[in-house]
């Protein structure tokens, strides 16, 4: 089932939760609401469920206006981030409990019912835990168990908000990589909510970055790491160090730096004097050791962490540096290259992006640029 949304308005009191939102979402795919807190991606999915009202906008599904039909009459599957098991049921009855509660002329006869029950354990795999109670189960196991009972309907959309965002680093990366497989499988459009970057990236195959109400970007997630459309796409989307400057002519001359680094930005030859700044990523710099007269940020190293192939240095600016918008410069290189430069904390270094994108403010364009 496809899903149009057209000029959602969404307000609490004052406060402007969705603004004019537009999207589009084909059917069997699987989409992602990404953003920080607040920033009205649950809000938006509780739209769609029929949860909330929207103050004025349409939601069509596949064609069909759904703006003002009841959420149980959407056809919706919805997957909450603690689980919502009832704690008095068994595994199998939890499952079951959408079926059981249908109009007697739609529902299944008990023998359909629970044969379709164990079909869904299987599928997530957990059909050897029917019996079991919530309580006696993790929590990777019981969101399994909430996304199969959500699945029991038959669903023709699933929604789920922070589905893994209460379970552990290693059981949401196995289950992200769980429920991609399981998406490839049965092609339920599907919606999701996070607010992880990573399992944005890794399991959507679309992403919509969202922003004070607003829709800032959508795209493959590829695209949107690649080519971020705003300011707010690429500082949200990893880690990144912030430098300001004047933009002239095409090129971006750093603040308050003595040695003289600039950004190529071809894609704003025709600024003059404009105020700019630069988000360059932690492995987008070159690190060598200071030489006077040689071109580079002199930056102390404060401390450097070593996790497997990685170094990661922490880089205190040696002179106020205007341009700089934090206290330290983050730097990711090669643990071997790190090794091999003999480099030792206190030591002062010079640093040197070596790619950036540069925005003008006032202007919403952005272009890969590289230091001169």
């Amino acid at each position: 089932m496809s899903i149009e949304i057209r000029k959602v308005n969404k307000h609490f009191g004052d406060f402007r939760a969705l603004h004019d939102v537009d999207l589009d979402i084909a059917s069997g795919e699987l989409l992602a609401l990404l953003g920080p807190s607040g920033c009205g991606k649950t809000t938006l999915l509780r739209i769609i469920a029929g949860l909330e009202t929207a103050d004025s906008g349409s939601i069509f599904f596949s064609g069909e206006d759904t703006t003002d039909k009841h959420v149980r009459d959407r056809h919706i599957g919805f997957v909450f981030q603690h689980y919502a098991l009832f704690r008095h049921m068994t595994v199998a009855d939890n499952v079951a409990f959408g079926l059981r509660m249908k109009p007697r002329a739609e529902r299944p006869s008990e023998k359909q019912i629970k044969a379709k029950v164990m079909d869904l354990l299987k599928l997530v795999q957990l059909d050897w835990l029917a019996d079991r109670y919530p309580s006696q189960l993790s929590g990777g196991q019981r969101q399994r168990i909430a996304l199969a009972r959500a699945l029991a309907v038959e669903p023709k959309v699933l929604l789920l908000d922070e589905p893994f965002g209460a379970l552990d680093a290693k059981v949401r990366k196995e289950l992200r990589r769980w429920l991609r497989r399981l998406h490839d499988e049965l092609h339920v459009t599907s919606i999701f909510v996070t607010h992880d970057q990573e399992e944005a990236l890794e399991v959507a195959d679309r992403v919509v970055l969202m922003n004070r109400g607003v829709v800032e970007q959508v795209g493959s997630p590829q695209d949107v790491w690649e080519h971020p459309a705003s300011p707010f796409v690429y500082g949200f989307l990893g880690d990144v160090n912030l430098f300001h400057g004047r933009a002239h002519e095409g090129t971006l001359h750093l603040d308050g730096i003595s040695s003289d680094i600039t950004i190529a930005a071809p894609e704003h030859v025709d600024a003059r004097d404009a105020q700019a700044f630069a988000y360059v990523r932690p492995h987008e710099f070159d690190v060598r050791r200071w030489s006077s007269g040689a071109p580079g940020i002199a930056a102390r190293l404060s401390r450097a962490i070593v996790v497997g192939p990685i170094a990661r240095l922490e880089l205190l600016p040696e002179e106020s540096t205007p341009s700089l918008r934090q206290a330290v410069i983050e730097v990711q290189i090669p643990a071997s290259q790190y090794r091999e430069l003999g480099l030792t904390e206190g030591e002062l270094l010079a640093v040197t992006p070596r790619k950036a994108r540069v925005f003008v403010e006032g202007k919403p364009d952005l272009a890969a640029s590289t230091t001169t």
